[in-house]
């Protein structure tokens, strides 16, 4: 499962709180984007109007200077000078402005109209209003940047709240999903918005769960409290039954059922942390060779060096042997059994474990065996378990070659060879 600290976090892009602050910075340049172009647009209008009004002005004072010397003065255009839109509207009687941007960088406003017969014609040059407005735009850029500078790094600073406690809750349910089961988020105080209510939900979430699994715990260790004497019974009855093929069948079945029994009463101390390690150093290979021997099973042992290790060997033949026991029921011989440092390894070369195991662990009272489903029953939960207790890490995979695999390597607190 990834786990994103905060400082990673930070660098993923595809994160929650990049993704706000990159929405507030898109927000904001479209909103920069359309008060930028709605300015120009009206500082651009409003410059036409003027440069019109100009124009007019320019051509009334004309139009009046010809009409009382008869001659053009330095205020009228040449007839021959005209644009053609301005003459073929003059042509039609009809007076006119036209803003002439045929040259950028120096455009004119005309003002045009036709007296006794007579084209008169005016431009005044718009080329400091063109040049405003190009200032302007430019004005309109770097502000909108500085407001970047600023907006964008406020976003992710304000983005970083809500997600921190998206992580927060994420952590927690994460924290559960591995057995912490008195995992809380915790309300610090805030209501009403939509994370406090999943932080709560899952807060609900988890007390149910503790106390779901809790009730199941102790339905487990009652039952089998309560079996275990019943069961005793039936092994001293068993006992003194006359030899026979019968009595053979019925004292192997008591020794089942004894032995789940037990299995149940160590899966309830477990779930319960009753569990206390016991911990003394001790030969790790006499220790591996010495468990596989009690199981009465054929399992090649090799011992690299002379490793000692500081473990409970109790718990650590309890582990060994199922792993052996797990490996002959559910696997195919060879089982190797290999001792490396502070590793052991108990392999045999069966199917493998299946992919359901490997990716969610062992599942009590399911087995290997087809008429049991699937998954590999109570002793590689007890293993786990024990594995627990006594610090040690349990891998379950698959073998280079085919096989299954189990690696418990042990702490290293006292290492000698």
């Amino acid at each position: 499962m990834s786990r994103l600290t905060p400082a990673r976090h930070l660098l993923n892009w595809r994160s929650l709180h990049w993704k706000i602050a990159a929405l507030t910075a898109a927000a904001a340049c479209a909103v920069t984007a359309v008060v930028g172009v709605l300015v120009h647009r009206a500082t651009y209008d409003w410059s036409l109007t003027i440069g019109q009004q100009k124009a007019y002005r320019a051509l009334e004072d004309a139009t009046v200077a010809y009409a009382r010397t008869g001659r053009r003065g330095e205020a009228l255009a040449d007839p021959d000078e005209l644009p053609a839109p301005i003459l073929g509207s003059l042509r039609r009687g009809v007076a006119l402005t036209w803003y002439d941007d045929r040259k950028p960088d120096q455009p004119w406003m005309w003002a045009a109209r036709v007296v006794d017969g007579e084209p008169l014609a005016v431009r005044m040059e718009m080329g400091p209003e063109r040049r405003s407005l190009q200032a302007l735009d430019r004005h309109i850029v770097m502000a909108a940047l500085a407001a970047l500078a600023v907006v964008v790094p406020l976003a992710a600073l304000a983005a970083s709240l809500p997600t921190r406690r998206l992580r927060r809750v994420a952590q927690t349910a994460r924290r559960i999903s591995e057995g912490e089961l008195d995992a809380r988020i915790g309300m610090d105080g805030r209501r009403g918005d939509e994370i406090a209510e999943i932080s709560a939900a899952v807060d609900s979430m988890a007390g149910s769960l503790q106390r779901w699994l809790l009730n199941e715990q102790r339905f487990t260790a009652d039952v089998a409290h309560e079996l275990r004497t019943p069961v005793m019974g039936l092994m001293t009855s068993a006992e003194l039954l006359p030899d026979g093929e019968v009595t053979d069948l019925v004292r192997d079945r008591v020794r089942v059922l004894r032995t789940l029994v037990e299995c149940l009463l160590e899966i309830s101390r477990l779930d319960a942390g009753a569990e206390r390690a016991d911990r003394v150093p001790v030969p790790l290979g006499e220790v591996v060779e010495e468990s596989v021997r009690r199981t009465g099973l054929q399992a090649a042992v090799t011992v690299t060096g002379a490793p000692v290790v500081e473990t409970d060997p109790r718990r650590l033949d309890r582990i060994i042997a199922n792993l052996v026991i797990n490996a002959h029921r559910h696997g195919r011989s060879p089982v190797e059994v290999a001792v490396d440092g502070t590793t052991v390894v108990v392999r045999d070369h069966g199917p493998g474990f299946p992919d359901e195991l490997l990716a969610h662990g062992p599942q009590r009272f399911r087995t290997g065996a087809a008429e049991r489903g699937r998954g590999y029953g109570l002793g590689l939960a007890i293993a786990l378990g024990q594995a627990g207790v006594i610090g040690a890490d349990l891998t379950l995979a698959t073998a280079p070659g085919g096989g299954a695999a189990a690696v418990v390597c042990l702490p290293e607190r006292v290492q000698r060879g």
